[in-house]
């Protein structure tokens, strides 16, 4: 009864998809709820995650030459309002500081929504030559927007992420560096959270306040909506004019820095739930799994069966693995059920008779095939099932993307594949904000990119009917 009651207490993603994701949010031990309204815990089991992430994050950045910086978290408000767009487009989600200690500060200070206007200050007094170019910079750090709705990991109020921003000579270099970090991501998410996306540009609607472009990863989840993964966003030299950051250039002319900045936040941990999971729990990539092998004894209280479980615990560390033994008292079905709740890519079943027979029992998470393996054998054994469960995940949810694909050609379709399917809709488009406009007020719907790779579906608006200018995919999103 115990064993069943750990995924009853799951609500199926068919019945309540939201419900099924709070779930697991909270029976998975990712995270909590607070006092502090509209914030999260990160509970170890899910802050590991995120450090898994970040690492492997990191050590890309800093092979494309990215350094690591740290600004402050607040911004005096004269010098946010120094770009007009940029302001206008956060000034909703703003949390202002007005006092400091017991007294009113003579000038408010909001919490960093994200720190161009910082980097700016800081680029003023670091650029001053060609030389000095490019600055390619990033930070680890958490943000603050007052989002009215809340969602684990997807949206809350303060939220962790990285921003990188950096600094060139010329819009070509600038424009190259916003498309290899946006390459990086694509890749990080499709060998690392094993998650396929779609890369192109945002609409001019859709666009980062203040940018001249804006580029996305999107991503598909199992309820057929959007997530979007990662951004990058071309500043041209518009930050820099208006915060007056000029260099001398080699014919000894001053001129305005190009600026960009990129970045990806926690809602990864979300897309990696939502992407993957199943009705019996998480179902977690091994490369961000912080265990990736659970080991359970069976009739652990016989005597050698724990001490076999460490001896091949020491043998799977030594090999590189991220490996536990369960070792707590609950019953072995209990412990599968946790182990599947939690997911842990792989388990390894060990009792009296296997250890006699010199074998272990090997269970596979994504996909739930069990394997003989003899004990001699399971350190190569799983060592070479992370790449495996890392291929077979990321097809699995490409064939899931393709298949919750679909083509319009005509207002008719498109319209009828909103009403009576999930996914994304791929369809030509006009270019114009009033038709994006339309479609978002009539179908709930957004521009989720212009894809890099586009294809000539027909030859008019699928809204409109005007003369179409860009292959759009459409979707409902997070």
């Amino acid at each position: 009864m115990a064993d069943k009651k750990l995924v009853e207490s799951i609500t199926s993603m068919n019945e309540d998809f939201a419900q099924w994701y709070t779930d697991i949010c909270k029976k998975a031990d990712l995270c909590d709820y607070t006092s502090v309204k509209g914030c999260m815990v990160f509970k170890p089991a899910g802050y590991a995650i995120w450090e898994l992430i970040q690492k492997q994050m990191d050590e890309r950045f800093k092979e494309t030459g990215v350094e690591n910086v740290y600004l402050p978290m607040f911004i005096p408000e004269s010098l946010l309002e120094k770009e007009k767009d940029h302001v206008e487009g956060f000034a909703p989600e703003v949390a202002w500081v007005t006092q400091g200690g017991l007294a009113p500060l003579q000038e408010k200070m909001c919490v960093r929504p994200t720190s161009e206007t910082l980097f700016c200050d800081f680029y003023k007094n670091e650029v001053h030559s060609y030389r000095d170019l490019p600055k390619v910079y990033n930070q680890w750090c958490s943000v603050v927007r007052w989002e009215k709705e809340t969602r684990p990991f997807l949206r809350s109020r303060e939220f962790l992420w990285q921003e990188g921003h950096t600094i060139h000579a010329t819009a070509k270099e600038a424009e190259e560096r916003t498309i290899q970090m946006l390459d990086l991501y694509a890749k990080f998410c499709e060998e690392v959270l094993a998650i396929p996306v779609v890369k192109g540009k945002k609409t001019d609607k859709e666009k980062f306040a203040g940018a001249e472009a804006t580029y996305t990863i999107e991503a598909l989840m199992h309820d057929g909506k959007a997530l979007q993964s990662g951004t990058s966003h071309n500043f041209g030299d518009g930050f820099a004019r208006a915060f007056d950051i000029q260099y001398t250039d080699k014919d000894n002319t001053l001129k305005y820095g190009f600026q960009t900045s990129w970045g990806t936040t926690t809602r990864l941990i979300g897309a990696i739930i939502m992407v993957h999971g199943d009705d019996s729990g998480l179902k977690l990539p091994p490369l961000v799994a912080p265990t990736q092998v659970m080991i359970v004894p069976i009739q652990q209280k016989k005597e050698g069966v724990l001490d076999k479980a460490y001896e091949i615990r020491d043998e799977l560390k030594k090999a590189g693995l991220r490996v536990k033994v369960d070792d707590s008292d609950k019953s072995p079905g209990w412990k599968f059920s946790e182990c599947e709740m939690r997911g842990i890519p792989m388990r390894i079943e060990i009792g009296p008779r296997d250890i006699e027979e010199n074998k272990a029992i090997i269970v596979r998470r994504d996909n739930g095939e069990k394997t003989e393996c003899s004990i001699d054998q399971l350190a190569e054994k799983t060592s070479s099932l992370v790449s495996i469960i890392q291929k077979d995940m990321l097809e699995k949810a490409r064939a899931h993307r393709d298949e919750h694909t679909y083509v319009a050609k005509t207002k008719d379709e498109f319209e009828k594949i909103f009403e009576e399917k999930s996914g994304f809709v791929k369809a030509m488009w006009c270019g114009n904000r009033e038709c994006e406009d339309a479609i978002k007020e009539k179908l709930s719907v957004t521009s989720r990119c212009m894809p890099f790779e586009q294809e000539n579906l027909s030859d008019t608006c699928v809204y409109c009917g005007k003369k179409a200018q860009k292959m759009v995919y459409w979707g409902r999103a997070y």
